[in-house]
């Protein structure tokens, strides 16, 4: 479980929690990055075996301990609590056998390890010596009169010698590994090739962001099933298709958006004029919806800085003369005396083709129709388009009567 260490003077803050669930999820997500890019087939288990669990292999298994600390840089001395926490964890799985036989354990911690310490001999690298790790082991557990890991000495000293010789030989400590900031650099340093320099850190963002909903989901299901490493790569490469040149990334959490009422759009221009042609109530809403998804799509794109120089003016006067033609070939056809309902109706039949007609898009990749219909609605609310003939004249009254009656 996440094990931190933090300063915040509320001792019953959950943030030094929080933090540590999602450090394991980066680290998680870290680990699963370099196994994709070394050909390493995984599945990836969170809070099941351990904080992280790899399968490399039938019953071959990574597990991970994180141990992440705030704003401080303890030592990993041979009574720390970071350590025998983990030791207990491992010993407890090694006893019930609920840690499959050839395991390999790793604890990640922010921490540093002391030289000629439990931890020092368990590193990888020249210092490694497990015997020498087993013999402190034991003469700590024999001697140490820190309460807070009794429980963890009891349950290490009632294994037998094999078992501990087994656990310590599969224990590898990891220390000084970044925080939970500093690992952004180190996710990025790992995809640096998947997309350009400048936009690594909205790649990164939304990779993160599915990453995240995959492990709620994987926490929440009855069945616990692992994530594939195929999820992974595939995400991946539709992340890489949607930030090449040809396409931009369309975002869930905008695409998903939906509403039930349209009271907070009551007043809009966009929404009058639809209003002023007869649209319906339902077909009113799915503008709004439209609107709503293009003008935060667009926003997150800006943000993001995805868009070259004058993408976005570019799309728009291509929309605005693509409307033009066909908003005068309409008042062409139905004459300078048509009466009302006549252009009432011309009005509707332009209107459906921005609902259902083929449109411009602003890349060639770009796919999602709300990304023009949502842009004709923002076109509309800045008066810049409208459907009915007498717009002009029609729009003002009917914002005056809505006015008088708000």
């Amino acid at each position: 479980m996440p094990d931190n260490s933090s300063s915040v003077s509320n001792q019953f803050s959950a943030t030094p929690s929080l933090l540590g669930y999602l450090y394991q999820c980066r680290v998680a997500l870290l680990e699963s990055i370099k196994k994709l890019r070394n050909d390493i087939d995984f599945l990836v288990y969170i809070e099941i075996l351990d904080d992280v669990a790899f399968e490399t292999g039938p019953n071959v298994y990574e597990l991970f301990q994180t141990k992440h600390h705030i704003n401080q840089k303890g030592d990993l001395t041979d009574a720390s609590s970071d350590l025998w926490k983990t030791i207990r964890i491992w010993s407890e799985g090694y006893s019930s056998k609920s840690i499959p036989q050839d395991s390999s354990l790793f604890l990640i911690t922010t921490s540093q390890i002391s030289e000629n310490s439990i931890a020092w001999y368990l590193k990888q690298g020249d210092t490694r010596n497990t015997a020498q790790a087993l013999s402190a082991m034991n003469s700590v557990v024999n001697t140490s009169t820190n309460k807070a890991n009794i429980s963890a000495y009891d349950v290490f000293r009632k294994l037998s010698q094999d078992q501990k010789n087994d656990l310590v030989n599969s224990i590898t400590i990891i220390d000084s590994f970044p925080s939970i900031t500093v690992i952004e650099e180190h996710l990025k340093q790992e995809l640096f090739y998947a997309v350009e320099k400048k936009h690594l850190s909205p790649f990164l963002s939304r990779l993160e962001g599915w990453w995240l909903k995959r492990v709620i989901r994987q926490l929440t299901s009855t069945t616990k099933s692992p994530i594939l490493d195929k999820e992974l790569y595939g995400e991946l490469n539709d992340l890489r298709e949607q930030f090449k040149q040809d396409n931009l990334p369309i975002d869930d959490d905008i695409i998903s958006y939906s509403i039930d009422s349209m009271d907070e759009y009551t007043n809009e221009i966009f929404v009058n004029q639809l209003r002023l042609i007869e649209i319906n109530n339902k077909r009113i809403l799915h503008a709004i919806i439209n609107y709503y998804r293009a003008f935060n799509q667009r926003s997150r794109w800006i943000k993001d800085d995805l868009l070259m120089v004058g993408e976005l003016e570019k799309f728009e006067k291509l929309l605005l003369e693509e409307w033009e033609i066909r908003f005068e070939q309409m008042v062409d056809e139905i004459g300078d005396s048509a009466a009302d309902k006549a252009k009432i109706e011309a009005a509707q039949a332009l209107y459906k083709w921005v609902e259902s007609g083929t449109l411009r898009q602003i890349r060639s990749n770009v796919t999602e129709p709300f990304i023009a219909r949502g842009s004709y609605q923002i076109l509309s609310n800045e008066q810049r388009i409208w459907w009915h003939p007498d717009f002009k004249e029609r729009i003002k009254i009917m914002l005056g009567i809505a006015e008088e009656t708000a």
